[in-house]
C-alpha cells in the first residue's frame, strides 16, 4: 500500500488533481469549511494528522455530493508557542535576553521559524491525503490579516467591549505575560503538584487568643491585608493544648474532636476583629482599614481552618473582597515572579521558591501551628510548563461576560457532535464566562492597536489608512509588527499631544478566532467572498479547542457580527498510546506519522482512525491496531479486486459500453449483493450527513466482509470459465461503488481501485453514488435467515469436532416464522456441506433433557426432602418433565408440586446428532458417516491440499498440470470414486495413481495419511 500511495501521489501531482476537483465543482451549491489553523512552532505530529483526517473526510464527501467546498488552509503564526521555540533555538532565557537581542531581530527569527515549520505541515498534509488547500492559505502574521484583526478590535472598542482593567490574572513569570482563562483549559495546563499547606496564628489585637488561618501559598502571607470568614459558619475558641500558648479560633467543623471549646461564635461575630499580620515588610497608607476580619462568600469548611487569608494582589476572590471592603493591595512581586527589594530577606527570589524559607521563618517566630503536604491540580503555562501565579496587573480585556447571553443564544444554533458537549463542557464554559484577558506583554503577535497620549486619551486604530492619516505619512509599506509599528506616533485627536502605541500584543487565540473575516482581508476587500462563506457549515478539532479555537471563534464573531460562525462542529477526543497514556517524547511512546506512513501507509492510519471506535473517545494508536484494521478491510478489499481482475482477464470479460442493457440480476447471490450495496450506500450517506464517521466506516467494513467472505466465496465457481457475465457485472459494480464510498476515508486505495476498474481519471472527480433500485427486502430476509442457520450449523459442527469438509447426510433446520426459499435452502445446504436439508417443527426428538433441583429455591423449603426430589428427577424422563412444565406449568415429583423456577433443565444433543439452537431457531446435523460420505470427505481434503501445493509452487491460476499420486488406502478409495472431480478441482489434465513415486515427489497430509504427489505443468 505504501508503494501504491507513492504512485498515486505522483499521478495527482502530474495531473494537478486538486485543481481539477475545484474546477469540476465550481458553481455548485456551496458547503463551507473553516480550517482551524495549526500553530507552526514545531514539526507536526500524529495528533495533527488525527483532526486533519476527519476534516478531509467531510470535505471529500461533500465535494463528491456536488458541493463547491472552499478548503482554504491557514497558519497560526503568532504567540508564545512560536516565541518559545525561537528562545530555545537561540538560548534565550528571559525577556531581558530577548530585548538585549533586539525585538526586531527576535521577531525576524520568529517569522523565519514559522515559515520553516509550515513547509513540514504542507508536506504532512499532502502525504496524509488531506485535500486542504495549502497553496491559497491565510497567515495570521500577514499585514492584511493583522489589519482585519485591528478592524475587529475597533468594532469591540466602539461598542465599549474593549477596556483596560487592573485585575488578578493567571500569569507566567517565565514568559512574563498574562494568560486568558480559557488557556487554562489547554492540555497539560493543570498538573498535580504537592504544595505546603500551613496553619498560621494571627494574634487578635486586644484579646488573649489567635485566629487560626490556613493557606497553601505561604509566599502570599507577606501581602496579607485581611482574614475572611463565612458569615453563617459556626466558629469556636478552643483551649490551647500547651501551657503558655494562646487559644485558637477556627471553624467548629474543623476543630479536632478532642478540643476543649471555650466559646462559640458565628462568622458575623468575628467581623471587625483586628489582628497582627504575619509580616510587616510592606507599608500601608495611614488610615488604611486593613488587618481585620471580613466575610467572604467563598469561605467553606471543606478543608483548612474555615478562616482564609486575603492577599488581593494574588487572588481574584481576594481582589473582589478588597474592592468591597476598601482594602489596600500590596504587591511586592515583580514581572519576573520574584520578590522585589521591598522584601529584603527574599529579594530576587522566585515566590514559589521562597515558600520553604518563609515557613521556616514562621516556625522560628512561633506562629506556625502546623505544616502538611497538600496535593492538588495547579495551573501551569500550557506552553512552557512554568507554574503560574495569580498576579494583579493592568491588562486589556474583552467584555465577553457582558455578552454571555448572546454567546449562549448562538450556541443553541450549533449542532455539536457529540451532542453532550453543547450544554456540557462548552455550554458550562459559556455560562461561567469571564472577561477575556486579551493583552500579552510579549513581542511576536498582533500589536494592540491602542495609542495613548500623556494625558491618558486613548485612540483605537481600525485600519492602516486611519493610522496613516493620523500620522500624516504613507504607511502602506509598514510592517504591522513590533518594533516598526511602535515607532509610529501621531498627535492625539483630543489634545494634540503625542500619542504612542501601548506596548502589549494580543492573545494569539484572538487571531485564530478572527479567521472567518480576516482570511479574506474583510472589510477592506473580498466583502462578497466573506459574506458567502459566513457562517461555516463545518469545523473540526480536538476537544481541548472547546477552551481554544471553538470558543475564540464564537466569541470574536458573536461579538462582532452578532452570529455564530459555524453551524456544525465535530469535536474529537485525543490520540493516546496503546495503554491509553498521552503520547510524549519523555515517555518514549510517540509515534512519528512519517514512520507510520512509510510502514503502513496513510490510508491504513486514516482507516484505523475512522473505524476503530467513536472519535469522541480517546483513540489508542499502535502498530498492531493499525495492522489489524488494515488487514480486515483494506487488504480484504484489495484481494477481492485482485480476484475479480484475475478472472475477468482470464474470461475476457469487459465492462459493457454505453447503450448496453442495464444490469438485471437474476441469481440469488447477485440480487443479494446488489441489494446490500444499495443499503450500504444509503447507510453511509445518512451517517456522513449526520457527521457519524464510525457508523459509516462500520457499514463499509460489513459490505467488504460480505463481498469477500460470502459473495465471492460462494460465487467462486461461477467466475471460472463463466458463461454468466452477470457475476462479473455484479462484482464490478460492487467494487466501483465501494471504492466511491471509501474515497473520503482512504483517498489513495479508493482512487487506485476506481481508476483500474473504470479507466476514468479519478474517483475524486466522480459523483457520490446513489442507490440503484436493487434493494430487495425479501432477498435480504432470506439471506439473513441463511446466515443465522449457517452460523448455528457451523457452531454445531465445530462443537461435535466434525471437519467442515466432511459431507454429512442431512441437516435438520428449525426457523419459526420464516419460509425458506429454494435458493436459500441451496445456500444453506452447500455451506453446511450436507446432502439434504429438512425442516422440522421442533427439536423434541433430537434433544435429551436432564432435570435437577434448583437447590437455592428448594433447599430452604424442603430441607432434607430435597434429596428425595433429586433422586426422583434422576430416574424421570427429562423430556416428559419438560413437556409437563410447558403444558401445565408444574410437575408432581416425590409427592411435591414443583414449578419451573424450582428446577433446572439442561439440554443435550440426541446421540447421533450435533444440535445448536438460539431463541427458537436451531440446526441439527446427522453425524453418522458411511463409506460414501467418508470417501467424499477425503476427496475434498485432497483437493484442498493439492491447490495449496499449487500456491506453494507459484503456479498460475490457468496452469494445467499432470498429477501422479501415491497414497494409502483411504485416499486410494476416495480417488476410485472421485478422481475426475479431484482432477477438475486441481486443474489436472491427467491424474494417475501409482503404488509409489521414487523421485521428484511432494508430500502432503490428507486425513492422517501421507500422500506423495508428482506434479508437472502441461
Amino acid at each position: 500500500m505504501v508503494a501504491l500511495e507513492g504512485r498515486t501521489l505522483e499521478r495527482w501531482r502530474e495531473t494537478d488533481l486538486f485543481e481539477q476537483v475545484k474546477s469540476v465543482r465550481k458553481g455548485g451549491e456551496p458547503w463551507v469549511f473553516y480550517e482551524g489553523p495549526p500553530t507552526a512552532n514545531a514539526r507536526p505530529g500524529l495528533h495533527h494528522v488525527w483532526p486533519r483526517a476527519f476534516k478531509d473526510l467531510w470535505i471529500r464527501f461533500q465535494t463528491m455530493r456536488g458541493r463547491d467546498v472552499p478548503r482554504k488552509g491557514g497558519w497560526d503564526c503568532h504567540g508564545l508557542p512560536v516565541e518559545i521555540e525561537v528562545e530555545k533555538a537561540a538560548g534565550l532565557k528571559s525577556k531581558h535576553a530577548i530585548e538585549a537581542l533586539g525585538i526586531e531581530e527576535f521577531n525576524r527569527r520568529c517569522r523565519e521559524s514559522v515559515r520553516r515549520y509550515v513547509d513540514d505541515f504542507v508536506a504532512l498534509t499532502e502525504r496524509a491525503g488531506v485535500s486542504i488547500d495549502t497553496r491559497d492559505t491565510y497567515w495570521t502574521m500577514d499585514n492584511d490579516y493583522v489589519e482585519s484583526v485591528w478592524w475587529i478590535l475597533r468594532q469591540l472598542y466602539d461598542q465599549g467591549l474593549l477596556y483596560e482593567g487592573h485585575r488578578v490574572v493567571p500569569y507566567c513569570p517565565r514568559c512574563g505575560t498574562a494568560l486568558s482563562s480559557h488557556e487554562l483549559g489547554q492540555p497539560g495546563a493543570y498538573q498535580d503538584v504537592v504544595d505546603p499547606s500551613i496553619y498560621v496564628r494571627f494574634p487578635v489585637v486586644g484579646q488573649d487568643f489567635d485566629l487560626l488561618v490556613w493557606t497553601t501559598t505561604p509566599w502570599t502571607l507577606i501581602s496579607n491585608v485581611a482574614a475572611a470568614v463565612g458569615a453563617d459558619i459556626e466558629y469556636v475558641r478552643v483551649k490551647a493544648h500547651a501551657p503558655g500558648r494562646r487559644d485558637l479560633v477556627l471553624a467548629a467543623a474543623r476543630a479536632p474532636e478532642d478540643s476543649v471549646v471555650v466559646d462559640r461564635f458565628t462568622g458575623s461575630d468575628l467581623v471587625g476583629w483586628r489582628y497582627q499580620r504575619p509580616f510587616d515588610f510592606l507599608p500601608v497608607a495611614e488610615g488604611a482599614n486593613a488587618f481585620r476580619v471580613v466575610t467572604g462568600s467563598f469561605v467553606s469548611t471543606d478543608e483548612g481552618s474555615g478562616i482564609v487569608h486575603i492577599a488581593p494582589a494574588f487572588g481574584a476572590d481576594d481582589m473582589d473582597v478588597a474592592r468591597a471592603e476598601g482594602l489596600p493591595v500590596l504587591n511586592p512581586v515583580g514581572a519576573d515572579g520574584a520578590f522585589t527589594d521591598a522584601v529584603p530577606p527574599w529579594a530576587g527570589v522566585g515566590v514559589k521558591a521562597a515558600d520553604r524559607s518563609i515557613i521556616d521563618d514562621l516556625a522560628a517566630r512561633g506562629i506556625l501551628v502546623r505544616e502538611a503536604p497538600y496535593e492538588h491540580a495547579y495551573p501551569h503555562c500550557w506552553r512552557c510548563g512554568t507554574p503560574l501565579i495569580y498576579w494583579a496587573k493592568n491588562s486589556w480585556f474583552v467584555r465577553t461576560s457582558e455578552r454571555r447571553a448572546d454567546l449562549l443564544r448562538e450556541n443553541k444554533k450549533i449542532n455539536w457532535h457529540p451532542f453532550h458537549i453543547k450544554y456540557g463542557r462548552f455550554g458550562d464554559w459559556l455560562k461561567n464566562n469571564v472577561d477575556w484577558a486579551l493583552s500579552r506583554d510579549r513581542y511576536w503577535g498582533t500589536p494592540l492597536p491602542i495609542w495613548r497620549c500623556p494625558d491618558g486619551h486613548d485612540t483605537c486604530i481600525g485600519s492602516v489608512a486611519e493610522l496613516a492619516e493620523l500620522a500624516g505619512a504613507d504607511l502602506s509599506a509598514l510592517d504591522l509588527h513590533r518594533p516598526y509599528v511602535d515607532a509610529v506616533e501621531f498627535p492625539c485627536p483630543s489634545c494634540a499631544k503625542p500619542a504612542r502605541r501601548l506596548v502589549p500584543v494580543i492573545d494569539a487565540w484572538f487571531d485564530s478566532g478572527s479567521m472567518p473575516s480576516a482570511q479574506h482581508h474583510f472589510p477592506f476587500e473580498n466583502r462578497e467572498a466573506f459574506e458567502h462563506a459566513f457562517p461555516a457549515d463545518f469545523i473540526c478539532e480536538a476537544i481541548d479547542q472547546t477552551r481554544g479555537w471553538f470558543y475564540s471563534l464564537l466569541a470574536v464573531n458573536a461579538l462582532t457580527f452578532d452570529g455564530t460562525p459555524y453551524r456544525n462542529v465535530v469535536c474529537l477526543a485525543h490520540v493516546v498510546d496503546e495503554q491509553g497514556l498521552k503520547m510524549s517524547k519523555s515517555k518514549g511512546n510517540v509515534l512519528d506519522p512519517w514512520q507510520v506512513f512509510e510502514t503502513f501507509g496513510a490510508d491504513a492510519l486514516r482507516w484505523y482512525f475512522f473505524s476503530a471506535g467513536s472519535p469522541w473517545t480517546s483513540r489508542r494508536v499502535y502498530d498492531d491496531g493499525i495492522r489489524e484494521s488494515t488487514r480486515k478491510t483494506l487488504l480484504t478489499l484489495w484481494n477481492v479486486f485482485a480476484f475479480f481482475a484475475t478472472y475477468a482477464d482470464i474470461d475476457g470479460w469487459t465492462v459493457a459500453g454505453a447503450g448496453a442493457a442495464p444490469l438485471a440480476p437474476t441469481h440469488f447471490l447477485d440480487r443479494w449483493a446488489l441489494s446490500q450495496l444499495d443499503e450500504a450506500v444509503n447507510t453511509v450517506t445518512a451517517a456522513l450527513d449526520d457527521f457519524d464517521a464510525l457508523t459509516a466506516a462500520s457499514r463499509i467494513f460489513t459490505l467488504v466482509d460480505d463481498l469477500s467472505n460470502w459473495y465471492v466465496r460462494r460465487s467462486r465457481r461461477r467466475f471460472w470459465g463463466s458463461s454468466d457475465p452477470s457475476v462479473f457485472a455484479t462484482l464490478h459494480r460492487c467494487l466501483v461503488v465501494t471504492s466511491q464510498l471509501l474515497a473520503p476515508f482512504t483517498p489513495f486505495l479508493s482512487d487506485e481501485l476506481y481508476t483500474r476498474l473504470t479507466g476514468e481519471a479519478s474517483v475524486h472527480l466522480s459523483d457520490w453514488p446513489a442507490a440503484s433500485g436493487f434493494a430487495d427486502d425479501e432477498v435480504d430476509a432470506q439471506m439473513a435467515a441463511t446466515f443465522r442457520l449457517v452460523g448455528l450449523g457451523r457452531a454445531a459442527r465445530s462443537d461435535s469436532g466434525m471437519k467442515q469438509r466432511q459431507p454429512l447426510r442431512r441437516g435438520l433446520v428449525l426457523h419459526p416464522g420464516v419460509e425458506l426459499s429454494d435458493e436459500a435452502r441451496e445456500e444453506i445446504k452447500q455451506e453446511l456441506n450436507v446432502r439434504s436439508l429438512e425442516d422440522v417443527e421442533s427439536l423434541a426428538g433430537l434433544m435429551t433433557w436432564t432435570v435437577v433441583p434448583n437447590f437455592r429455591a428448594l433447599g430452604p423449603r424442603l430441607g432434607p426432602l430435597v434429596n428425595d426430589v433429586k433422586a426422583a428427577l434422576a430416574a424421570a424422563d427429562g423430556g416428559e418433565v419438560r413437556r409437563a412444565l410447558d403444558e401445565q406449568g408444574y410437575v408432581e415429583v416425590a409427592g411435591e408440586r414443583l414449578e419451573a423456577g424450582d428446577l433446572e433443565l439442561r439440554a443435550g444433543s440426541h446421540e447421533g446428532f450435533a444440535v445448536m439452537q438460539d431463541q427458537g431457531w436451531a440446526v441439527a446435523l446427522e453425524l453418522a458417516l458411511d463409506d460414501d460420505l467418508r470417501n467424499e470427505g477425503v476427496a475434498r481434503e485432497l483437493a484442498r491440499e493439492l491447490n495449496e501445493l499449487r500456491k506453494q509452487l507459484d503456479l498460475a491460476i490457468t496452469d494445467r498440470i499432470s498429477l501422479v499420486i501415491a497414497a494409502g488406502p483411504k485416499v486410494r478409495a476416495a480417488l476410485d470414486i472421485h478422481a475426475q472431480w479431484v482432477a477438475g478441482e486441481a486443474l489436472a489434465a491427467e491424474l494417475v495413481t501409482a503404488p509409489a513415486i521414487d523421485e521428484g515427489a511432494h508430500e502432503i497430509e490428507v486425513d492422517g495419511e501421507t500422500v506423495r504427489v508428482a506434479l508437472t505443468v502441461v
